[in-house]
């Protein structure tokens, strides 16, 4: 079949399938986009001929389009995504920002751009990155070190291969993140004989790796030598569907489990052997027995600093690390025994080499009221009153008006720390923040994304005020779609999570605050921005709430309505969370004239003395005596 590049590229991508468990269906959901020069007549043409085959979605912000991608990939467990599309220039580059926060999540999503003439002929062309010293690069070439895979269609033959090396990277587990194909704009527009099997249907099977036998024996013996095991659970667990086999776990042996950001959900809030949150963020039940645990166990986790409060969560002297990962990169960190497997094939062995046996009653006792003290903290914060209000106070209204599978969003700013402690999580797909690449802008375009993945659930954005103006755009794309959203906007008149760690490091809130520049410094009053007027400019529904009781009338009529609406609420960002009793490393000046920041010097010093290398043995200790 005669076809250009762009139309032969589109058809295959509208063919393309998953399966996983027996379960088959399409991988791409479609293509966003913004079209220029270097798109326009090669994508848009062919998007424009594929209609419903591959359905178009105009993106009001190449950034942004990713972040929907990625919410709509997370939210399906990474077995559907988008294909995204810009223009060369501005338009790519804009893309840098999304997909390195899909790579570093390990969350697949399709890039296009478009890229020069491949012939050269017209050299320079508009927005061409010129280099002296190699003709062959363009600023596409920045996505490379975002990007798990990339590479550039200079010659029609060379999109099958392309392709296929895509979708391997996509659909694999251990592999995903952002795939970059740049197109050449007089690339894109050629035509010619596209081999039949390229647009052959074709369905790309998602591999559940099991653990080598080994490895798992091992793990179960050094389990059973354990007096104080430990399960860190991290997105893996939810993307693999593994939390009924945690939860069998847990439930069958007694050992307790700790979530990370991307974990959080892999058990319920009150199931009895969930802590909540770990780490930096974490809940005090959790990091309590973090402290004193003999024997970690990651499952599905990178083991981000946030987790381990940068090397300082796990002080028993002797304590050992073991780690279940599809990748053998994060399996191998913390030194820990590596099982390369999927997460639910290698619980669900584990389980069945536990059989009959089961951590001491006394730790399962004391990890239980640890948790129902952290659970009574929580309730403690939400019913606090303060004017304005408290962020716990305005999480606690957001988490009493949603139903046990709706889901709430977030992703910078002090609202994912809050969310992580005090959030209670009733379903596996109810929380969905974003923390590994923590990006400002993301929240409402990945909730577009999470409810365009789910129209059934209701999807609640809560978003600062200083990501809210750096990226509200999509508000324009959700009321254009229909889409509906809650945006619960958290004004406190700055960058509250920056504003505190300024405050601890000794550089007193300097450069974190909005207001008008007075006598040479932002000092002066605060800014009069009405940004509930400006959602009500994009198209929504647009209320502002003072009180706690206000708030709630917001939520409910928000929630009942069938158009996206943006509920502002002003808080007080000097009011904190309850205290997580953990730890994150920030280095302070070594040198400074100012005592505010000598001070922060000498907490860090001291401080910092809880950091551990975490270099541990992986031989299989002998059982202990009980």
């Amino acid at each position: 079949m005669r076809l250009t590049v762009a139309q032969a590229l589109v058809r295959f991508l509208a063919i393309q399938e998953v399966e996983r468990d027996g379960e088959r269906h399409r991988f791409f959901a479609g293509c966003f986009g913004i079209f220029g020069h270097g798109n326009v007549a090669g994508l848009g043409q062919a998007l424009l001929e594929a209609g419903d085959d591959l359905p178009y979605y105009l993106a009001r912000n190449e950034q942004a389009m990713v972040h929907t991608a990625v919410g709509y990939a997370r939210m399906s467990d990474r077995l559907r995504t988008f294909a995204c599309t810009t223009s060369i220039g501005p338009g790519a580059t804009n893309l840098v920002t999304g997909a390195a926060l899909a790579t570093t999540n390990r969350i697949p999503v399709l890039l296009v751009p478009g890229d020069v003439f491949a012939t050269r002929r017209s050299n320079p062309v508009l927005q061409e990155l010129e280099d002296p010293t190699s003709l062959d690069v363009s600023v596409n070439d920045c996505l490379r070190p975002v990007s798990r895979y990339f590479d550039r269609v200079w010659r029609p033959e060379q999109l099958a291969s392309a392709l296929l090396n895509a979708m391997r990277v996509l659909t694999d587990p251990a592999e995903t993140g952002a795939v970059t194909i740049a197109l050449p704009q007089d690339v894109a527009t050629e035509a010619f004989e596209v081999p039949d099997d390229l647009l052959a249907p074709r369905v790309w099977r998602v591999r559940r790796p099991p653990a080598e036998p080994a490895r798992l024996d091992e793990l179960a013996t050094m389990i059973r030598a354990a007096r104080r095991p430990l399960v860190v659970a991290g997105g893996g667990v939810i993307y693999s569907g593994a939390t009924a086999a945690l939860a069998g776990l847990s439930e069958a042996t007694g050992v307790p489990v700790a979530e990370t950001q991307a974990g959080k959900g892999a058990l319920r809030f009150d199931h009895p052997a969930c802590l909540g949150a770990i780490g930096a963020t974490g809940s005090a039940a959790a990091n309590e027995i973090a402290r004193d645990a003999d024997l970690v166990i990651g499952v599905g986790t990178r083991w981000s600093d946030f987790t381990t409060a940068s090397r300082s969560a796990f002080q028993w002297p002797d304590v050992r690390f073991a780690n279940i990962n599809v990748t053998s990169f994060d399996s191998a960190k913390l030194s820990g025994l590596a099982l390369v497997a999927d997460a639910r094939a290698a619980l669900e062995a584990l389980t069945e080499r536990l059989a009959g046996w089961r951590v001491d009653p006394g730790y399962e006792e004391r990890y239980r009221r640890l948790a129902s003290q952290w659970d009574a903290t929580v309730e403690a914060a939400y019913a606090e009153r303060h004017t304005p209000l408290a962020q716990a106070e305005v999480i606690g209204a957001v988490q009493a008006a949603l139903g046990a599978r709706d889901v709430v969003v977030g992703s910078a700013g002090s609202l994912p720390g809050d969310l992580h402690k005090l959030w209670r999580t009733r379903d596996p797909k109810g929380y969905h923040v974003e923390y590994a690449y923590s990006c400002m802008g993301y929240e409402i375009a990945a909730g577009l994304g999470v409810k365009m993945a789910d129209p059934t659930r209701e999807v609640v954005v809560m978003v600062g005020d200083g990501s809210y103006l750096m990226m509200s755009s999509e508000l324009v794309t959700a009321v254009s779609e229909g889409v509906k959203l809650v945006v619960v906007l958290v004004v406190n008149h700055g960058y509250a999570s920056i504003g505190n760690l300024s405050e601890s490091v000794g550089v007193e809130r300097f450069g974190t605050r909005y207001r008008y520049r007075e006598a040479g410094s932002l000092g002066g009053a605060t800014l009069p921005v009405d940004l509930a007027a400006n959602a009500a400019s994009y198209g929504a529904n647009a209320v502002r709430a003072g009180t706690l009781d206000e708030l709630r009338t917001a939520l409910t009529a928000a929630l009942a309505a069938d158009t996206t609406t943006v509920v502002v609420v002003e808080t007080d960002p000097l009011v904190p969370a309850p205290d997580s009793e953990s730890w994150w490393e920030v280095p302070v000046a070594e040198v400074s004239e100012r005592a505010s920041t000598r001070a922060a010097r000498e907490r860090y010093d001291a401080e910092r003395a809880v950091h551990r290398d975490l270099i541990t043995p992986t031989d299989p200790p002998a059982p202990q005596p009980r």
